[in-house]
């Protein structure tokens, strides 16, 4: 079971998932998204919250308003840190978490230290705790077909991504080349039989120098 909620301090609202315990947070883990940002209480044993970014969202810009709520939501969602104050709450995209076969169930690393950020979480603010709550969806997701269907929708945006780009890379490519035939032949014109005629005395007639006398 999957738990859903909705933040709508931010427009459009905010979609976060939460897993119900340490073996669905192992399928999250597994199946997660490269928009995923996941969050957990500092060096407490918590729920993984996951906040899913939208198109053009990065990670590391997200709204104050929306962190309070994920911090909120991350303490709450901690035995024991739900009962502390002044508790760190922690953050890192999805793609830096790092599992091995060494770990116990639902337990991550990250891979760059570099990319986990931090936010203070003072006290348990009930009033923000209670909007998510009215939020809140159960559901029994197949995390696995989600996410193949997320990276067969991706793999049809890169390829029709691609062939734009191939087709303006031919439009550029044949506009130069027209280009370059019409400066190569831009004097074919003074060339032709004609004019070349027009141009020489031997078709003159005879008196044609009385026109400088």
């Amino acid at each position: 079971m999957v738990y859903y909620f909705t933040s709508t301090v931010v427009d459009p609202p905010a979609y976060v998932y939460v897993g119900k315990d340490k073996f669905e947070n192992e399928e999250l883990i597994k199946h997660g998204w490269e928009e995923d940002v996941w969050f957990h209480v500092d060096k407490l044993s918590s729920a993984h919250i996951y906040l899913r970014l939208r198109d053009g969202e990065t990670w590391d810009k997200i709204p104050e308003e929306l962190l309070t709520d994920l911090g909120q939501l991350t303490k709450a969602n901690s035995i024991e840190g739900n009962k502390k104050d002044n508790v760190t709450v922690i953050y890192t995209p999805w793609s830096n978490l790092k599992k091995d076969g060494s770990m116990a169930v639902g337990q991550v690393s990250f891979k760059d230290q570099k990319k986990v950020k931090k936010i203070l979480v003072p006290t348990r603010e009930n009033p923000i705790i209670n909007r998510l709550n009215k939020t809140k969806v159960e559901k029994y997701p197949d995390l696995q077909e989600e996410k193949e269907n997320r990276l067969r929708e991706l793999r049809k945006k890169d390829q029709a991504a691609q062939q734009q780009r191939r087709k303006e890379e031919a439009r550029i490519m044949k506009e130069r080349q027209e280009k370059k035939w019409q400066k190569e032949h831009a004097y074919d014109d003074l060339f032709t039989e004609e004019n070349l005629e027009q141009s020489s005395n031997q078709n003159r007639d005879e008196n044609w120098e009385d026109d400088f006398m």
